[in-house]
């Protein structure tokens, strides 16, 4: 069985490819929900980021404080990698564990992994899909989907390897900037492929 590695920029539509893939029955490994199981209260995840960012990451509730945490880290590529260092073994581990099982069932596995080239992740997957939009409309949707501002929008669009860098290195393309219909075609033709 064969182990796909999702990847696409922020606001490139990586969430609606995975849930169309997982429609199709493939086994989503999703890096973003592992990323919150690592941080649940109560794990060491969590106790470690209270530790080395303060009190004031942690909410009332006891739940990680994300906004206050994204304001540390977005700016200061130091403190972002302090982040890593605390986060990617765990949320790796997690990962894994739900791969192994997605293969002994044997189907095709989904690594759905924002970061994978940032964090060098190529190696873990046997091929590598990118869902692709220009860096302009990555901008646009982020900042209607958040909120944000321009500047905020682009210095989350520029803490990541640019859109560009990543289709360049993908095995496969998804180009996402087109209508849903045009996505979904995409996908079909993708999905059929790769049951030959």
């Amino acid at each position: 069985m064969k182990v796909i590695g999702l990847t696409g920029g922020i606001a490139s539509g990586k969430s609606t490819v995975a849930n169309f893939l997982k429609e199709k029955g493939y086994v989503i490994v999703d890096a973003d929900i592992a990323s919150r199981k690592a941080v649940e209260i109560g794990s060491a995840g969590l106790a470690e980021i209270r530790t080395v960012f303060g009190d004031e990451v942690i909410q009332e509730d006891g739940t990680l404080n994300r906004k206050a945490l994204g304001e540390i880290i977005f700016n200061d590529p130091l403190e972002r990698q302090k982040l890593n260092d605390i986060l990617h073994p765990r949320v790796r581990d997690i990962m894994e564990a739900e791969k192994a099982i997605g293969l002994a069932q044997g189907k095709t596995v989904v690594m759905d992994i924002p970061l994978l080239f940032e964090n060098k992740l190529e190696h873990t997957v046997d091929e590598v899909w990118v869902v692709y939009v220009p860096e302009m409309i990555q901008i646009e949707r982020l900042m209607s989907r958040n909120t944000l501002t321009l500047e905020e929008a682009t210095s989350r669009v520029s803490s990541q390897l640019s859109i560009e860098s990543k289709k360049q290195k993908a095995d496969k393309v998804i180009d996402n900037s087109g209508t849903l219909e045009d996505l979904f075609q995409q996908l079909e033709q993708l999905v059929t492929a790769n049951q030959k």
